[in-house]
């Protein structure tokens, strides 16, 4: 019976890891075939990979909209773990009935959906755009600071925080450390697992962040990687073996960043320190 029982679990993982990865491999099929066979829906590897590679340099701006979306990404992902782990620290260290009802509030924040504060920020960010140019409209910098960091990331650094041992923390205030040199010198070493788990949601979650950005960023030129897909993808008669190459590239830095961090992740999402 437990045999049994083991042979149908091992099967259902099958089946749900093979569904959760055909996209991916027929996205990486398709990069080899030319138009006509992604559009006839052929299932087979073809010779036509390095035919697309050269289309894709000849006539799209690729790496620019990399460029781009890589500073968007890291410069987001860097500001999110710093300001999102120190309110997180802040919340559960310094804990008062005012920080908790504060905290309350804030994960209340997570049940507005972005489209809802969309235009009250275009609205902000085009006021700005008359004081500040370098932070208004088809900045990068606007494209930015709204997602430099969010409910989910504090309160996720928050429960984070829990497990963090409190003797390291009256170890170091006996030391003579500051609360931040406490911080900076003993918490964020600790806590790795956790900002490697933060740094790959943040990450990838910028990286393929698409409404704020073809709202915001209005020059050909300061295209990201997911726009610049989508305008592939409208014209009058798109080719879709590029488009399928173009979208195998943008795949590959979420991709690397999260393999390389892997183990990290996984740690950091069960809550383990060491």
């Amino acid at each position: 019976m437990n045999k049994l029982k083991r042979a149908l679990i091992y099967l259902f993982l099958s089946v749900a890891a093979f569904i959760s990865i055909a996209p991916f491999l027929w996205m990486i099929v398709s990069s080899t075939n030319r138009s006509v066979d992604v559009t006839q829906g052929k299932l087979l590897p073809g010779p036509y990979l390095g035919e697309n590679l050269t289309k894709v340099m000849d006539n799209v701006d690729l790496v620019p909209a990399l460029l781009n979306s890589a500073k968007i990404s890291i410069t987001t992902t860097l500001l999110s773990l710093l300001i999102a782990s120190l309110a997180g620290y802040g919340f559960e260290v310094f804990r008062s009935k005012a920080k908790d009802r504060v905290f309350g509030i804030l994960l209340l924040s997570m049940m507005i959906p972005f489209a809802a504060i969309m235009v009250p920020l275009f609205r902000m960010f085009g006021s700005i755009s008359q004081w500040l140019p370098f932070i208004g409209i088809d900045t990068i910098t606007s494209a930015i600071l709204p997602t430099v960091t969010t409910a989910f990331l504090i309160f996720f650094f928050r429960q984070s925080t829990k497990m963090f041992p409190k003797d390291m923390l009256e170890a170091g205030r006996i030391d003579g450390l500051s609360e931040l040199g406490i911080y900076f010198r003993i918490f964020v070493p600790t806590m790795k697992t956790s900002y490697a788990a933060a740094a790959i949601i943040t990450f990838m979650s910028s990286w393929n962040n698409y409404l704020w950005p073809l709202v915001v960023l209005q020059s050909p030129e300061k295209r990201t990687i997911p726009l610049l897909i989508s305008n592939l993808g409208s014209s009058y008669s798109p080719d879709y073996g590029l488009i399928m190459t173009v979208i195998l590239i943008a795949t590959l830095p979420t991709a690397i960043v999260f393999f390389v961090m892997q183990k990290h992740f996984v740690a950091g999402m069960t809550g383990s320190v060491k």
